[in-house]
């Protein structure tokens, strides 16, 4: 009976799956990024100068960016709220995603996993810019963002939209919660669980228990602890793993041409993927580029504004330029040295994008590291596989968390958090494979109601993002575009200080 229930559930997630991972799904995707594109004139590329040293550039110089907020003050800094975004984004996604979009897409996929990631950067952005736009303080005093505020607040006021935009938020909140469970839990913690019995023995009931005691004593203090934790493991993180693989694809420098040579070729079908039909090539490599890349920055989930809508700035747009970056830092970065180190490492024939090793998904990337540091490769990768992942649940516990306390109230998030966690020891143990399709499932359910927000909404980021660049780069003397809840409180605080 358990097996026919489970045979039943793989078919109907296949259904759903495979609808909403579709033609129109990846056209909505995509085509949301590229009109944010034109309608901020490549914000992206146009001011990448500005961006840049806003952001990554403004930790070193700007004390305001890591500052800590005071102990009863529920906001937090802005490279905390980057942190926790990057360490729900940096997941299995930038390692398994990766190696499955090779394998089943070939090379190509990697170039089609760029594409959606540069567009993806607008999106973010947007999502960002109206987070903070219309975000709104709870009763405990938390700044609560997100798409089921945009699309109420934003959407809902406009004429006729009311109910419409109520639903969506919390058809919203609803995937929200279920893809929490999904990308952000069990498939996070199965492959955790999967590499550290394969690399080390360890039992899978035993990873689910430790983790689970693990995850508890961080998540249940709330966003403060998670922020504090992920702003220390998440760069530490990414630079290990980043100069890990840097020491790879150097010491293969040889075969980059090679490397960029192949993943031109299949995205476009000049050669045939795995030597299969050159169109079913193109649709493969495009299919699996965009779904991994989705699966790893988010852009479009709308998942990671609700922390960047927590942050302590006030310009709408600071805050997206951090979504740019976040974008930029786990699919132009992490997923490409990935990419490269496995291309590079000769386990991919670089002239038919065939996969020469017998390995599949995280085990691929630890053939890959293997070439290298030898046995120590692959337990390199399970020991990074158990840091990417658990960061990934620590933020999309978050996620989840705002989710819920939309749908049922602020003191609903003890409950959520409960489950969340209880929840870890169920994805140590399930089946692989139910666990990454629920993911893809959920997150293509979730990034609907989110997507038709930001475009109904393009024209308010479009005008605040103009407003930003007048003021901020072209220097002109005009009032900020600030929403309708932090023009009270800039009032307020002027009231004080006079």
């Amino acid at each position: 009976m358990a097996g026919d229930f489970v045979s039943t559930v793989e078919k109907v997630n296949g259904a759903v799956n495979g609808f909403v991972w579709g033609l129109p799904m990846l056209v909505l995707l995509v085509g949301t990024g590229i009109l944010m594109t034109i309608l901020t004139k490549v914000f992206q590329v146009s001011h990448f100068k500005h961006w840049v040293k806003s952001t990554i550039g403004g930790i070193f110089k700007d004390k305001h960016v890591t500052a800590h907020t005071g102990k009863d003050d529920m906001q937090i800094s802005q490279f905390q709220s980057l942190c926790t975004a990057l360490a729900a984004t940096i997941g299995t996604g930038n390692i398994a995603g990766v190696a499955a979009a090779i394998l089943s897409g070939g090379p190509g996929a990697i170039f089609w996993m760029w594409i959606v990631a540069f567009f993806g950067m607008m999106t973010n952005f947007s999502e960002n810019v109206l987070g903070i736009y219309y975000r709104r303080r709870n009763e405990k005093n938390e700044w609560c963002g997100g798409a089921m505020y945009y699309l109420k607040y934003g959407l809902g006021s406009k004429k006729g939209c009311k109910q419409i935009g109520t639903i969506l938020a919390v058809m919203f909140s609803l995937f929200c919660v279920l893809a929490s469970f999904g990308i952000g839990n069990m498939s996070q913690i199965n492959s955790i669980a999967v590499n550290m019995n394969s690399a080390f023995g360890v039992p899978y009931f035993v990873t689910g228990v430790v983790l689970m005691v693990l995850a508890g004593l961080v998540i249940v203090g709330g966003l403060k602890r998670i922020a504090s934790v992920t702003e220390r493991l998440v760069p530490f993180m990414a630079i290990i793993y980043l100069i890990s693989a840097i020491i790879i694809v150097v010491l293969n420098v040889d075969q980059i041409g090679a490397v960029f040579a192949s993943i031109f070729k299949g995205a476009f079908g000049m050669k045939a993927v795995g030597g299969g039909i050159v169109g079913s090539g193109v649709a493969y490599a495009m299919q699996w580029g965009m779904k991994r890349g989705v699966f790893s920055n988010e852009a479009g989930l709308g998942s990671s504004v609700m922390v960047h809508s927590s942050s302590n700035v006030r310009e709408p747009v600071v805050q997206g330029m951090w979504g740019i970056f976040e974008v930029f830092a786990d699919t132009i970065i992490v997923c490409t040295l990935t990419a490269f180190a496995v291309l590079s490492s000769g386990l991919v024939d670089l002239n038919t994008g065939e996969v020469i090793s017998s390995s599949v998904s995280t085990a691929l990337v630890a053939e890959a590291f293997s070439t290298v540091y030898g046995k120590a490769g692959a337990a390199f990768i399970a020991i990074a596989i158990l840091f990417f992942a658990f960061s990934t649940v620590l933020g999309w516990s978050q996620y989840g968390s705002k989710g819920f306390e939309y749908l049922f109230g602020t003191d609903s998030g003890k409950l959520y958090r409960f489950i969340f966690v209880v929840f870890i020891l169920v994805g140590a143990t399930m089946d692989l494979t139910l666990a990454w399709d629920l993911s893809d499932t959920f997150n293509g359910m979730m990034a609907i109601p989110n997507l038709i927000g930001v475009l109904a909404l393009s024209g308010t980021v479009m005008k605040i993002t103009q407003n930003y660049v007048d003021r901020k780069i072209k220097g002109k003397n005009i009032k900020p575009m600030l929403s309708a809840v932090e023009e009270i409180q800039e009032l307020h605080e002027k009231e004080i200080s006079a």
